[in-house]
């Protein structure tokens, strides 16, 4: 049921946001070096924007987590306000 309401009141996974940002700096680290190393320069700059790009998701979901509630709210909030009947109709 949709009340209109939810990209006002949508959630995001945050933690789960975050930890895949972590992979994905990781394996971005890791393909930078490899490439490098191989002197494959096209493919380590590509992971090298990869890795920036990784790197500044994982900030702003950090900032994110810390702002509290606002952001991750707990399970006794609601997703969105429930539906009242008569709005719409």
């Amino acid at each position: 049921m949709r009340t209109g309401s939810e990209p006002v009141t949508a959630r995001s996974a945050l933690r789960m946001r975050f930890w895949l940002s972590l992979w994905g700096l990781l394996w971005a680290a890791f393909g930078t070096t490899l490439f490098s190393l191989v002197e494959e320069p096209g493919w380590a700059a590509a992971c090298g924007v990869l890795f920036v790009v990784a790197a500044v998701d994982l900030i702003v979901v950090g900032h994110h987590i810390r702002q509290g509630p606002h952001w991750q709210p707990g399970r006794d909030i609601p997703p969105y306000e429930p539906d009242r009947g008569g709005r719409g109709r």
